[in-house]
């Protein structure tokens, strides 16, 4: 096939993700558009569970999406691929990768609910990545809505580089073009505003990016909207414009009309502003040009993992630049051995399409492929294996759940069942703590956890236990003392003898630990000292007073004894430990608690409520700053003792609209009455004394 015939393919396809919160429609706004396009004879229904999108039998039970999912299809020559994306807070993990792949984000506003923090946020993600974007405002019929107002309202909030392309006309049932047949002389009318100067402020804000278009328009007085294409692009590209469009996916009403704004306005791969590949190691990696070019090395990035119970893992990608083939040979990133396409498709909600290639601005999917990632970039040129994609800024997941198997043994199993629902979604963490020895998993927040918990038992087909995770508390001393132990041991034969004279001295927060061998004279020969700080260190690690690892204090061995014949290195062990133990409970202990940084994301009119609740936990607030339009960002110190189940007390406070995260900032004593419960809960017989 000539480079012509290819580029032209290239040029007509769009790639859109539809971005919002929930319950602005944004899975029957697919529907609706693969109906029209005549992919489905008619738009499916959430309650009967037949969209294409929905496809999971876990969405389908609840009603709404928890995943991303693609559709695509064909419509007046142009190829248009569509990613469906939860509007949840829970799952913008799945929602923000969308903007990655997509070269327009189309945010859908539920006419009824107005602007939620989620349109606000994901509209300001799309921004930062450099992608068009078109605001949606849907269900447009239904009753009581303020459509004059909510447009009003988006102007206010997200600037007055928003307008609109079409307006609500005929009670809603249909929408009036404000773009192309406003410049034909058509005397349109609209439920509200005027088609005429909605024109007019769409072709002044389009011209405004080109000097000569402007010359034309003031010298003219009107501009054909086919003449636009280029500096609307341009307008699109530089956020110098924003269209509105009107519709309702359940009547159909502008579903026509969005189509065409989508194949004939937004952006072609080549149209775009480029993605953000970057090249080199390192933290100073430059840019790298990646462009729509066919015959150019191939460049794709994996923004979806799924992991399919037929098909092994499946990795969802976007290519950027030259072509992926079926059985071509693709390297995964600094992989020195390349694997074949065995099989290369197109997604269209639950099914798999198969097709021969995929161009650039192209959306497929190849599978078996174990090495497959979130994040990769795979690519035909082992020059190329240095070249990644800008990350995206995920919030960080802090709702914990410690998770166990019901049955013994099966340790492995939950692990590995576990990694796999991680690699689906970015926005979950899964650990081992050592000090506590629970798995743990994190995510942001209770819906979220509560869903894996529920695809967890179906993959793993056994029972879990479930806990909060434990506090990782630490004690220490916060006074000098001395301790003294002589361990001796006979039982006929040979025995064992080792006595130990050490101190403790309290030392800065965060300093660590220091072991110092001050014993003079040879009373503990050097071939014992070892055994000593092993028998030190292992109460450090089980702790005195609680359980908990001892941190921040220097050990200075200064005087012992030993037997020539029966000391033994278990002996020193055994006195090294007991000495520390003694020294430590005279030495004021103290248990420490973590304190996290934290950042709460939220409406302004919370605001209030959140620092006094902030302040009911032991929290200080340090200040507030700005997020998006509307919302404020509290920042401030807590205990993170304090913070378990946060999210839940936020919902209350925010109704549902308030985020978190959490950094380690430094530890702290705990309360006196803390201590005193922490300590009592402690078994003397833990200690293995």
């Amino acid at each position: 096939m000539s480079a012509e015939s290819l580029d032209s393919r290239v040029s007509a396809i769009r790639t859109v993700a539809l971005v919002g919160p929930a319950a602005a429609g944004k899975t029957l706004l697919l529907d609706a558009l693969l109906a029209h396009a005549g992919v489905i004879p008619q738009a499916g229904s959430i309650e009967r569970g037949s969209t294409v999108s929905d496809h999971d039998p876990l969405e389908k039970r609840l009603g709404h999406s928890l995943q991303s999912s693609l559709a695509h299809f064909t419509h007046g020559g142009i190829r248009v691929h569509a990613i469906d994306t939860p509007g949840a807070p829970d799952f913008v993990g799945q929602a923000l990768p969308a903007l990655e792949a997509a070269d327009t984000a189309i945010v859908v506003i539920n006419a009824q609910n107005g602007i939620e923090l989620m349109a606000q946020r994901l509209l300001t993600a799309a921004g930062e990545r450099g992608l068009a974007r078109l605001i949606v405002v849907n269900k447009i019929d239904a009753p009581d809505v303020d459509l004059p107002g909510l447009l009003a309202q988006i102007r206010e909030v997200f600037g007055r580089e928003c307008l609109p392309l079409n307006l609500p006309a005929d009670g809603s049932q249909r929408v009036a073009d404000c773009f192309f047949a406003a410049s034909a002389g058509l005397d349109i009318q609209a439920d509200f505003s005027s088609v005429a100067d909605a024109h007019r402020a769409l072709v002044e804000q389009v011209v405004e990016v080109d000097a000569a278009f402007v010359d034309r328009y003031l010298t003219d007085g009107d501009v054909d909207p086919r003449e636009l294409h280029a500096p609307l692009e341009q307008a699109l590209r530089e956020g110098h414009l924003i269209p509105v469009c009107f519709c309702s996916a359940k009547t159909g009403a502008g579903i026509g009309e969005l189509l065409s704004a989508i194949e004939t306005l937004m952006p072609n791969p080549a149209e775009g502003n480029p993605p953000p590949f970057l090249e080199g190691k390192g933290t100073e990696p430059q840019p790298y040009p990646a462009r729509p070019d066919p015959a150019a090395h191939a460049l794709a990035h994996v923004f979806k993992i799924v992991a399919d119970p037929y098909l092994g893992k499946m990795g969802v990608m976007r290519v950027h630049q030259g072509r992926v083939a079926k059985g071509g040979q693709l390297f995964v990133g600094h992989a020195r051995k390349p694997i074949r396409v065995g099989h290369l498709f197109m997604l269209q909600g639950a099914r798999h399409v198969d097709i021969e290639e995929a161009l650039p601005g192209d959306l497929c999917a190849i599978a078996k492929v174990e090495d497959l990632a979130f994040d990769a970039v795979l690519h035909d040129a082992q020059e190329d294996e240095h070249i990644h994609l800008k990350p995206l800024d995920f919030p960080t997941p802090v709702h914990g759940l410690a998770i166990s198997p019901a049955r013994r043994g099966d340790e492995q199993k939950l692990w590995e069942v576990l990694s796999r629902l991680v690699d689906e979604d970015p926005c979950l963490r899964i650990e081992q703590a050592g000090e506590t020895h629970q798995t743990l998993v994190y995510g942001l927040g209770e819906l979220h956890l509560r869903l894996l918990l529920e695809r967890l038992r179906e993959l793993y087909n056994g029972e879990v236990v479930t806990e909060p995770p434990r506090i990782a508390y630490r004690e220490t001393i916060s006074a000098p003392a001395e301790g003294h132990y002589r361990h001796k041991k006979q039982s006929g034969g040979a025995g064992q003898f080792g006595e130990v004279y050490l101190r403790v001295e309290p030392l800065a927060r965060g300093a660590g630990f220091e072991f110092v061998d001050a014993v003079k004279g040879g009373t503990i020969p050097g071939q014992f000292m070892p055994a000593v700080e092993k028998g030190v260190r292992s109460a450090l690690a089980s702790g005195v007073i609680a359980g908990y690892p001892l941190v921040d204090l220097r050990v200075v061995v200064y005087d012992g004894k030993h037997h020539s014949v029966d000391s033994k290195e278990i002996a020193f062990v055994t006195a090294g430990r007991r000495a520390l133990i003694e020294a430590v409970r005279e030495a004021k202990p103290l248990v420490l608690e973590p304190i996290v940084q934290v950042e709460i994301t939220a409406p302004e009119h919370s605001i209030g409520d959140i620092t006094g609740d902030l302040a009911s936990r032991r929290g200080q607030v340090n200040g507030t700053r700005a997020a998006v339009p509307g919302s404020l960002i509290v920042q401030g110190l807590a205990p993170l003792a304090e913070l378990a189940s946060y999210q839940s007390r936020l919902n209350a406070i925010t109704a549902g609209e308030g985020r978190y995260t959490l950094v380690l900032s430094h530890y702290e004593a705990v309360p006196p009455n803390t201590q005193a419960a922490l300590v009592g809960a402690y078994r003397a017989g833990d200690e293995g004394d």
